[in-house]
């Protein structure tokens, strides 16, 4: 009966069950997932409208901002009803479908913010022939590989992840369908799916990063040579918004996918929040800003949709 039941659905245990904290809980994250809503929406927007921000820079911002938002509407949602209610089933295919989002879209902005520092590398280190080496067709051929890449790596561990029979109990210690916790519920030797796991986040978040940090080398490099300070704090202010991102979403992704299974603990669920919910509130925020030119769009955008609600 429990094999019946585990190949139905799971229960998602959640982030407590103490009634004030669940409050708590469910009015933080309704705050927090309001602000990635409108801030991610309002950048979108303000990119699309403004002629000035049609380069690659912002081009892939919005990919971003696209990620942002779809990675938290793929688990927020579900987080908030469950927080306050008694029912916090998922049936398997509901289980296998949020599994594959939130490792396209992580996956996704892996890639992502290695091919920003990439574009911040041409930009610096080869500002005359930036135009002819970040071109239109570079930058969507680069986005579409990173979306691709990212869907072939989600398919292969939903397959692996659940040929598993989850036979020891359907009960998830997480807010989402997660594979490090999944992988614990099966009574069958999981360590192909482990192998597959580490060797995917090597190959995704280490190489990735070690491109930004080879980009970030010679754009250090290079910014050291500018004779004046005036230059070399414009170079680099261009450059702190996409390495604080990157620290705040790399470190958490690799403190989950590149730990040992044993080391797994209560404290996971509490880093899993920020790279599902805080990151992508704080992705926005964070770009606009360092950003003069996204600032004066957006309040000349806010003004623009005042002024028309006015007449209205």
């Amino acid at each position: 009966m429990l094999n019946q039941y585990c190949a139905e659905k799971f229960i998602l245990i959640g982030l407590s069950s103490d009634p004030n904290l669940q409050v708590v809980y469910f009015l933080t994250i309704l705050v927090v997932y309001l602000i990635t809503l409108l801030g991610n929406l309002l950048l979108i927007s303000v990119v699309q409208i403004n002629p000035k921000l049609h380069t690659p820079m912002y081009f892939f911002l919005s990919n971003l901002s696209v990620i942002d938002l779809c990675f938290s509407s793929s688990i927020i949602p579900t987080l908030l009803i469950n927080t306050l209610s008694k029912d916090t089933s998922i049936s398997l295919h509901g289980c296998a479908a949020q599994m594959f989002f939130s490792l396209v879209l992580g996956a996704t902005e892996c890639f992502l913010l290695a091919l920003m520092a990439y574009d911040r590398f041409a930009a610096i280190c080869k500002p005359l022939h930036y135009n002819s080496i970040m071109n239109k067709n570079l930058c969507s051929g680069l986005a579409l590989s990173a979306w691709s890449g990212a869907v072939v790596n989600a398919t292969i561990h939903v397959i692996l992840t659940f040929q598993l029979p989850f036979c020891r109990s359907h009960h998830v210690n997480h807010f989402f369908c997660e594979m490090p916790p999944l992988l614990r519920l099966s009574c069958k030797d999981t360590r192909l799916n482990e192998l597959v796991m580490y060797v995917s986040a090597a190959i995704l978040c280490v190489c990735a990063f070690l491109l930004i940090l080879i980009s970030y080398v010679r754009i250090i490099t290079t910014i050291l040579k500018i004779s004046s300070s005036q230059g070399r704090r414009k170079a680099f202010s261009t450059c702190t918004s996409h390495l604080t991102v990157v620290t705040l979403f790399y470190g958490t992704i690799m403190f989950i996918y590149l730990r040992p299974r044993s080391s797994f603990s209560e404290t996971d669920k509490a880093v899993s929040i920020v790279y599902t919910a805080i990151t992508p509130m704080l992705n926005p925020i964070i770009y606009s800003i360092r950003n003069k030119d996204v600032k004066s769009s957006i309040v000349k955008y806010i003004l623009r949709r005042s002024n028309f609600i006015n007449k209205c």
